[in-house]
């Protein structure tokens, strides 16, 4: 197709209106994909608000509070009625300005088949109580996924079940390639 130009101006508006028209075409072809893949519209994704609950001031913590407050955030988590889990208080830690107290929520999906199930997930969190600020502020808190190392904090990211399950699933993997 061979187009002739007049002046530059025709020619550098005809290759915007190109170029707009491809950037369309690719954001339409992205979107349909993330629809496709995701079930989800691209603008509903984006839209989503991570959840939280308001924490404990440091002067009233307790280690049964934390684990209670820890239940308390995770009903606020999208996942599937299978899925159960429990929290455990691991241990308490001291450091140079603060005291950290760790927990560990073990999650997986017993079913009538397999009631024990053959590999459970993991997510660590870490309460921490500052010596140096004042007692009244609200602990901190963040948590881990076991198996990797991002750091998350209540109220900045979306929980994903994905994520528990991509860590069974790598378990399973891992202990069907290992001969006893």
């Amino acid at each position: 197709m061979s187009l002739v130009m007049e002046s530059e101006d025709n020619y550098i508006a005809a290759i915007k209106e190109i170029a707009c028209a491809l950037v369309e075409t690719t954001i339409r072809n992205v979107e349909e994909y993330f629809q496709t893949k995701h079930g989800a519209p691209l603008q509903e994704a984006e839209k989503y608000i991570a959840q939280n609950i308001t924490w404990i001031p440091c002067q009233d913590f307790t280690i049964e509070l934390g684990m209670k407050q820890i239940e308390e955030y995770i009903s606020t988590w999208e996942f599937h009625e299978s899925w159960l889990h429990c929290t455990d208080f691991l241990n308490e830690e001291e450091v140079e300005f603060s005291k950290l107290y760790h927990y560990r929520t073990r999650w997986s999906i017993p079913t009538r088949r397999k009631p024990i199930p053959r590999a459970t997930a993991c997510v660590y969190f870490t309460i921490q109580i500052s010596k140096v600020k004042p007692l009244s502020l609200p602990v901190e808190v963040f948590f881990i996924f076991e198996s990797t190392r991002l750091v998350h904090r209540p109220g900045q990211s979306r929980f994903r079940e994905k994520w528990l399950k991509d860590i069974i699933e790598s378990k399973l993997i891992m202990m069907e390639n290992i001969i006893f």
